[in-house]
């Protein structure tokens, strides 16, 4: 499990990179291929864990690198062609379609799991991602780069003020999101709680909402104004599971931390790319998708081991400050001002 997680954030670069050189569609035309192929070979392993290990291995990396592919890709395309004026809007409403899948996704393989097994399990994950393949198909690319355009690396282009600066927040972000995604319902299940996909509903529901009402607060007032706040609603909303007692705090608490996440994904997100080059948006992309996959990898080793030595409580206020910490970075004046010292575009240099 972990190498997946790992393959999708070390493949990045490349990833980030290609996206750039190849275009959007054709970058998640190859996520997609990807994505249909790797759910059949999970039908080919049988008997013993250790006699099929490493080609287990082996096709979870590449299914990794196939989801990396795919995500990067799709926000890219997104970023491209929503209205610079709507920015926030329209990536926090593309958004919504993954929190639905998220939410959706392993309550259907549940069941599938349930009534027909593994297999037909996989032939399904398989089957979804064909449809995305062949549901993409009559798009329009919207970038073609020219042959006599500049190239950056994926690494001169973390290095620069504002996107280093989102990719520490999201990175931390993902810390929340591991905390979130990985131990609430053991957590639920540590305090006899039996609904335990209240707290999911909840968080869901409340990120969906956020984008559907207050989906344009940030492009009219700016996303470095709403980001503080996001982070400390969504720190809120973890710090409110220290002191679950019932389904009322559970619920509240998914809420909280669900409006927290409606906010801040879409404004990290458009902030990062917001007056770059169409040349490196598949590259900013990249560094904000990577980092918080790097930090939701880091948050479940991180908190599991913090969970085992001192509790689930530990675990959640850890995770909260991680959230308060970058509050504080975000605050600080000195790295505030660095990142708005940002470079001119390069195609106004150019043009």
């Amino acid at each position: 499990m972990g190498a997946f997680s790992l393959a999708s954030v070390l493949s990045r670069p490349w990833i980030s990179d290609m996206i750039d050189r190849i275009g959007r569609k054709r970058s998640y035309t190859l996520g997609t291929l990807i994505m249909t192929a790797l759910p059949l070979a999970y039908l080919l392993f049988n008997g013993d864990l250790r006699s099929y290990y490493l080609p287990l291995l082996l096709v979870r990396i590449v299914h990794g690198v196939g989801l990396a592919i795919i995500f990067t890709a799709a926000f890219t395309y997104i970023a491209d062609i929503v209205p610079e004026e709507r920015l926030n809007e329209g990536i926090g409403m593309f958004g919504v379609t993954g929190l639905t899948g998220l939410a959706a996704g392993p309550v259907a393989a549940e069941l599938i799991i349930r009534t027909c097994g593994f297999a037909v399990c996989f032939l399904f994950a398989s089957l979804m991602a064909m449809l995305g393949l062949v549901a993409h198909l009559r798009l329009p690319e919207s970038y073609v780069r020219q042959s006599h355009t500049s190239q950056r690396s994926f690494f001169s282009v973390l290095k620069k003020g504002k996107t280093f600066m989102v990719g520490i927040i999201a990175v931390l972000f993902g810390v929340a999101l591991a905390a979130t995604g990985t131990f609430v319902s053991p957590y639920a299940r540590d305090q006899s709680l039996t609904f335990i996909s209240l707290y999911y509903i909840s968080y869901s529901g409340a990120a969906i909402l956020t984008r559907l009402v207050g989906g344009r607060l940030a492009d009219r007032v700016g996303e470095e104004r709403v980001i503080p706040y996001a982070l400390l609603l969504t720190g809120s909303g973890l710090l409110l599971l220290l002191f679950v007692g019932g389904l009322s705090i559970l619920a509240f608490a998914g809420f909280i931390t669900g409006c927290g996440h409606g906010f801040l994904f879409p404004c990290l997100n458009a902030l990062a790319v917001r007056d770059e080059a169409v040349e490196i948006r598949g590259k900013v992309t990249g560094v904000f998708t990577g980092s918080i996959d790097s930090g939701a990898f880091a948050g479940s080793i991180v908190l599991g081991y913090i969970g085992e030595w001192a509790g689930f409580q530990a675990l959640f206020l850890t995770a909260a400050l991680a959230l308060l910490a970058g509050f504080g970075i975000w605050k600080w004046p000195a790295g505030h001002v660095s990142w708005r010292a940002s470079e001119p575009r390069l195609d106004k240099q150019e043009g």
